[in-house]
């Protein structure tokens, strides 16, 4: 089970990457050219936030039924000083955690906004910053902070 959900994992991080950019872009371009807030933009902002949603359950399995956490659980004076077990055991859950709950805020706080303009810099705001720390805290095979490939086999 732990293959096959790490390669799901690992492959939706491409929808969380690309539906949050697409927000983005669609925010910013709705926010600048003070464009009336429609469905469609709704739409794009609710998928943004339903795949980070669905990528943070599947990581929190994760992390209960990962070996490297588990080692890094059960050694932690040891696990800590260990630069990829301490980016799985806690730089990597934290702020994925972290950035969910920004687009989740963001999302509900444009909800909120009665004026369009509003909504759009809304999310253009909470995505942005919650999708800098995405992008910095994927495990890609660039990464100085730890490498893994840029897609999993499910075997």
């Amino acid at each position: 089970m732990y293959p096959i959900l790490l390669a799901i994992h690992s492959l939706i991080r491409w929808l969380v990457v690309i539906s949050l950019f697409v927000a983005i872009v669609n925010a910013f371009i709705g926010w600048f050219k003070n464009r009336q807030f429609r469905n469609k933009d709704l739409a794009i902002q609710r998928i943004a936030v339903e795949v980070a949603q669905l990528q943070m359950l599947i990581g929190i399995i994760l992390y209960v039924i990962s070996p490297v956490v588990r080692y890094f659980l059960t050694h932690f004076k040891e696990a800590i000083k260990l630069r990829e077990i301490r980016f799985f055991g806690l730089e990597h859950i934290t702020m994925m955690l972290t950035a969910v709950i920004l687009i989740t805020v963001g999302s509900s706080v444009s909800k909120k906004k009665t004026n369009d303009l509003e909504k759009f810099k809304t999310v253009a705001i909470w995505y942005t910053i919650a999708f800098l720390i995405i992008f910095s805290s994927i495990p890609w095979q660039f990464s100085p902070l730890t490498s893994r490939p840029y897609f999993r086999a499910f075997f």
